[in-house]
């Protein structure tokens, strides 16, 4: 049984998206955010007290866009599951493969900055937490000239790249930069969140949230 450590819309909302797409079966724990501080129990899980930690048998990962990867490529290929990869030998696969990782090291790195100071530490760092906003909308014209003419982001149909992007859109609307997205990014956000594997993985998080909160 695939286990994930997740906290509600963070980073981890990658691999359990990338779960619900796929209809893998899995053991969801939720905890509290930041965990190392909330949960130390945690710690005995993952050392860097991060999220998320996933186990499979005797594998553990911790980095999302990694997880969403391994997903995809041992899992999805198998008959019957959700197809969120792409071949070693298909023209897209390079293209695949800088998607899923401009999501995380380009898209996402930039609003954790923005978080921590428009957030967690009000008052300390406003400009920093304005500049970076400032870089990672103009990071997101990448994303806006990729759907000039395509509805996803490569090979023509959804993919774990999408999913890794998508985080990055989701953390945006929780920040309050969604407001400037231009008009083909706004209409990518709305399939993406529209998507039954999206739907099913916000239900699953808050559903094991409110079990956790009433145990």
């Amino acid at each position: 049984m695939i286990e994930l450590w997740h906290c509600p819309d963070a980073r981890s909302f990658r691999p359990l998206w990338a779960l619900e797409e796929l209809g893998l079966k899995y053991e969801l724990h939720v905890l509290p955010f930041p965990p190392r501080v909330r949960a130390p129990e945690y710690l005995a899980i993952n050392p860097l007290g991060t999220i998320p930690a996933l186990k499979d048998g005797e594998t553990f990962m911790s980095e999302s866009a990694a997880i969403v990867q391994y997903l995809a490529t041992r899992y999805g290929p198998k008959e019957g599951l959700g197809d969120l990869a792409i071949a070693v030998d298909d023209p897209a696969y390079g293209a695949w493969l800088n998607w899923l990782h401009f999501g995380e090291a380009t898209l996402t790195f930039p609003q954790t900055i923005v978080l921590r100071y428009s957030t967690f530490e009000k008052g300390r760092a406003d400009t920093a937490a304005e500049d970076y906003a400032k870089w990672f909308l103009s990071r997101l014209r990448h994303v806006d000239r990729a759907l000039a003419n395509a509805d996803w982001l490569c090979a023509g149909r959804f993919t774990a790249a999408d999913i890794s992007v998508g985080y990055a859109l989701l953390l945006a609307n929780h920040l309050k930069l969604s407001e400037h997205f231009t008009p083909a990014v706004a209409a990518y956000w709305e399939r993406l969140r529209s998507r039954p594997g999206f739907q099913a993985a916000k239900r699953a998080q808050k559903i094991e949230l409110s079990e956790a909160l009433s145990s």
